[in-house]
């Protein structure tokens, strides 16, 4: 039998204060990206249209490498948190729900560093 009431039934659900800065973060990251998308086409465009010294050399600026950086970061940060987002709605069990959620976002961070990788050797070995 249970003795609370409704109202404290209801306060030990509530919320885990984790659910608003997901949330914010997912528009943040697409704000970021928006400008930074139409500069990814910019060099996309560069890069198969110009010949690699000279995407190499647009490249090496200070601002197009921090460009690439925080278009890499932002768009796996984004992709993880809607991928999660997802998990989250469609997986009931919560085993599977968290193995599901850590793989996407090991993924992700594992991806993430690749490219990060890639951008610096590029800029290094150039």
């Amino acid at each position: 039998m249970e003795f609370r009431t409704p109202l404290a039934r209801a306060r030990g659900l509530g919320s885990a204060k984790v659910g608003t800065t997901h949330w914010w973060m997912q528009r943040v990251t697409s704000g970021a990206l928006i400008p930074l998308t139409f500069w990814i086409i910019i060099f996309l465009d560069l890069s198969l249209n110009a010949p690699y010294q000279e995407t190499l050399e647009w490249l090496t600026s200070p601002f197009n490498t921090v460009c690439l950086v925080a278009w890499i970061i932002a768009g796996f940060y984004h992709a993880a948190l809607g991928l999660q987002v997802v998990i989250e709605d469609y997986i009931a069990a919560e085993g599977p729900k968290i193995i599901a959620v850590w793989t996407v976002n090991l993924g992700f961070l594992l991806l993430a560093l690749i490219a990060l990788i890639a951008v610096f050797r590029t800029l290094l070995i150039g």
